[in-house]
């Protein structure tokens, strides 16, 4: 457990609450720890904390048009690595064909978001369809391939050395956003048992400490008649997930955490309606979150916090960076057009900072750094 020196004062004009009750004219802006869940300050400004004017230094955020990326090899270890640290390695894998060789992560589980396309898996552990909207978690050491009728992109979000789990959802219950109950597994189905008669040999290509080594098989190694156990591949389409929702507070992003690694977070953003407390914040707050690297990938919909992003961009804030809506979306800060949010995105949140790889900054918008500024 970690001790904080205690602190609990109010100095000067400020409200009593977080993200409510602002005082006339002032732009809120968060300071904690350990991302929203440690002590935080919260500070009223004059101005908007993002009306810089000028820019310049390493702590600039990123924004990178990851649909620019060319169609890669049918191989998950050549699809375009965009960030990177030792904990959490991201892919952005345009995939252009079925994969003639299976594929095997043995520096630990993978998840894997479809962004575009659908796709049927063929795995140890059975046959699974999967969609545009779908989360895909293979364990490490799980030998799989992908079978396609057209073009997929695929978000792989790699866990270096450790698992996936699911976040402890504490006073509301372990069935809240999501019943584990709608968590789909592989099947060895008709379709899963076809595949098998096939008399060609296959190859394995599997990934160890960034390197690769090929075992060929003179059969197909997917070749399991039935399985029990604990561990599985699992499938979860954002469309099931239900948001934790208050009319009368902004909730922080970790109420939206869907799966948890040692060293970051996986969080997803889908529809929900608008605060409706007249006084309530209903976008995102100014923070500077000075613990954990922020990514966020843009899958679908109209992004109420953000101009010029649309799917398939994702963007990258350091942490230290400050940051909450921009100009727009600031203007409606207390009164919607619409009754509700329309967006689906996936963020990312590293304990450790990562780094950009030549890759994602080949496909940058420079620009964005720019788009916080006033018309």
């Amino acid at each position: 457990m970690k001790h904080y020196i205690p602190v609990s004062r109010v100095e000067g004009v400020a409200s009593r609450q977080a993200h409510c009750d602002l005082p006339a004219g002032t732009y809120e802006r968060e300071m904690s720890k350990e991302g929203f869940f440690g002590p935080a300050a919260f500070f009223h400004h004059r101005h908007p904390p993002t009306g810089w004017t000028e820019f310049e230094g390493p702590l600039r955020p990123r924004a990178l048009d990851l649909a620019q990326l060319s169609p890669g090899a049918a191989s998950p270890w050549s699809a375009a690595e965009v960030l990177a640290n030792a904990a959490c390695r991201v892919r952005f894998w345009r995939l252009p064909q079925s994969m003639d060789k299976l594929a095997r992560n043995a520096d630990g589980d993978d998840l894997l978001f479809v962004h575009n396309g659908e796709a049927d898996l063929y795995c140890d552990f059975g046959h699974l369809a999967l969609r545009a909207g779908d989360y895909l978690m293979l364990p490490r050491g799980t030998m799989w391939r992908l079978e396609i009728a057209a073009p997929i992109d695929v978000l792989l979000i790699e866990s270096t050395n450790a698992s996936y789990m699911l976040p402890d959802r504490g006073l509301v219950g372990p069935h809240a956003i999501f019943d584990p109950a709608i968590l789909d597994t592989p099947r060895i189905d008709d379709a899963f048992k076809a595949q098998q008669s096939a008399t060609q040999g296959w190859q394995v290509e599997v990934k160890r400490r960034g390197a690769i080594s090929r075992i060929t098989y003179p059969f197909n190694p997917l070749d399991a008649i039935g399985w029990h156990g604990e561990l599985a591949p699992v499938r979860l389409n954002v469309r099931d997930i239900r948001p934790l929702m208050s009319d009368r507070y902004h909730l922080p992003p970790s109420a939206h955490t869907t799966f948890l690694s040692s060293r970051f977070v996986v969080c997803t953003f889908v529809p929900r309606p608008f605060e409706t407390d007249p006084k309530a914040l209903k976008v995102p707050f100014f923070h500077n979150n000075d613990d954990y690297d922020e990514v966020i990938f843009y899958h679908a919909g109209d992004f109420f916090s953000r101009d010029n992003i649309h799917p398939g961009m994702l963007t990258y804030h350091p942490a230290g960076f400050t940051h909450g809506p921009h100009p727009k979306a600031l203007a409606r800060m207390f009164e919607q057009t619409r009754p509700a949010t329309d967006e689906y995105a996936v963020m990312i949140d590293t304990r450790d900072p990562i780094d950009v790889s030549a890759a994602g900054l080949a496909v940058e918008w420079a620009g964005y750094v720019d788009s916080w500024k006033g018309k």
